[in-house]
């Protein structure tokens, strides 16, 4: 007696479940084919390590994204400083902070000096972990800029 298994496969002297075909690793002979719901055990063992990725490239990410805003607010410092008139102190600070979002302008320490021929400024940030706002790393991101003094 002839029976049509998977794809038209035929299977001979089989009948009811048994008659499922090859399974995953070779033909079943004793019985049903086993391996179900093994992509979804899979999937359930490595969704931590997934997401254990995804945390860690988010993490790195905020990392260079603090690296490049005290580049850039030391930058706006330093120009702010050399182009002023008079408080240039004040003014340098003011720009070390205007651009930065919440977070990290909450935690920017600007340190402004005057060079001969330069106004130079130096932005320290805090390197938020996961959320910015709600903790930090104990560590300090910090940018160096420095303008030619206008006259």
């Amino acid at each position: 007696m002839t029976t049509m298994g998977v794809r038209g496969r035929t299977w001979p002297g089989r009948s009811g479940p048994e008659r499922e075909g090859p399974g995953r690793n070779g033909p079943e002979r004793n019985g049903p084919v086993r391996d179900r719901g093994q992509t979804a055990i899979e999937f359930v063992g490595v969704t931590p390590l997934i997401i254990l990725l995804l945390v860690a490239l988010w993490q790195c990410a905020l990392i260079g994204y603090t690296y490049s805003l005290a580049g850039n607010s030391a930058d706006m410092a330093a120009r702010a400083g050399a182009v002023a008139q008079g408080a240039a102190e004040a003014a340098c600070a003011r720009a070390a902070k205007e651009d930065l979002p919440g977070p990290w302008a909450d935690s920017a320490k600007p340190e402004c000096r005057s060079e001969p021929g330069l106004y130079g400024a130096t932005v320290t940030l805090k390197v938020p972990v996961l959320v910015p706002g709600v903790l930090d790393f104990p560590m300090d991101v910090e940018g160096e800029a420095a303008a030619a003094k206008e006259g």
